[in-house]
């Protein structure tokens, strides 16, 4: 799912293209996309756009007469910018908003249609899809130390919570454990007051430093290769292989539809944590550690 450094260039490279513009039509290719019935759609044609802006993992664009379009992209939708009237003709090409400059096409890989457009009218329509959650980026440490502790969980559930952080999800939060050096299961009311203060600033310098490199490696083009999973990141997606710190195998956890990545001798102090499907499997065999583990594919060679 597209997360705050994604959405806020793709926020970016949409104002460059459509702000102060009208929409000059709009297509629809899957009926199931758009989720609301009033205001109609058919409203936003001729209107122009006023302001783009992110809420949580959404995409708010603002129109003339207090009409907004929110997207959510979910997990696997995503944006592309076409030459203006391009055919919908890929399977996972849902919907296109036509400019005079282009047309912003919606699209969604699989077969589980979960992304979506609302269109509503006005602050009381918009304040329905904000879930107040922090903005990291824009809040001081008191702040923060509040919103993590309102609820114990772990350190991975919190992070990943858009009722109390706004726009981090399963890619970034990995890679803030990992500079962190903290636990994914660590629970929150554990923490100490320099572990919550560590947390913060590496919560603000990754998701600074991701920004700013998906706005470098975009440039004046538009966001073509917006994935979760990339070469440059610490842990996220890079299971088995060596953490660019101390070089030992990338752990997982497996979980419902998403994972969680960490090096074990960075974050856990050696200890792997269990993995469900796998410790149900393996029971008394699962290792406890990287020490175990080792010790355990030696005596299989």
């Amino acid at each position: 799912m597209p997360e705050l450094p994604d959405i806020v260039v793709y926020i970016e490279s949409l104002q460059r293209r459509i702000e102060g513009l009208p929409l000059e039509h709009f297509r629809l290719k899957s009926m199931f996309l758009v989720r609301s019935v009033e205001p109609p759609i058919s409203e936003l044609i001729g209107r122009k756009v006023s302001e783009i802006r992110r809420m949580g993992k959404q995409i708010v664009i603002g129109f003339e007469n207090d009409l907004f379009a929110v997207i959510h992209l979910m997990i696997a939708g995503r944006l592309q910018w076409k030459s203006r009237g391009a055919t919908l003709t890929g399977k996972n090409e849902l919907a296109a908003f036509d400019f005079s400059s282009g047309s912003l096409v919606m699209t969604e890989a699989g077969t589980k249609k979960r992304a979506s457009i609302h269109i509503v009218r006005g602050a009381d329509g918009l304040r329905a899809f904000n879930r107040n959650a922090l903005e990291v980026l824009d809040a001081g440490l008191s702040e923060f130390s509040r919103a993590l502790r309102r609820e114990n969980h772990t350190l991975k559930r919190s992070l990943t919570d858009p009722r109390l952080f706004s726009g981090i999800g399963n890619a970034y939060s990995d890679e803030i454990l990992h500079r962190a050096r903290l636990s994914p299961m660590k629970l929150t009311a554990s923490l100490s007051d320099a572990e919550i203060q560590t947390l913060f600033e590496t919560c603000r310098s990754v998701l600074t430093e991701w920004t700013d490199r998906l706005r470098h490696q975009t440039g004046d083009s538009f966001p073509s290769k917006v994935t979760a999973f990339r070469s440059e990141m610490a842990v996220h997606g890079r299971y088995g292989k060596p953490c660019p710190v101390c070089e030992s195998p990338v752990q997982r956890i497996v979980y419902a539809e998403n994972e969680c990545n960490y090096c074990a001798h960075c974050q856990t102090g050696g200890k792997l944590l269990a993995d469900r499907a796998l410790s149900r499997l393996l029971k008394e065999d699962w290792p406890r550690s990287l020490d175990e583990m080792e010790k355990h594919f030696e005596e299989r060679r």
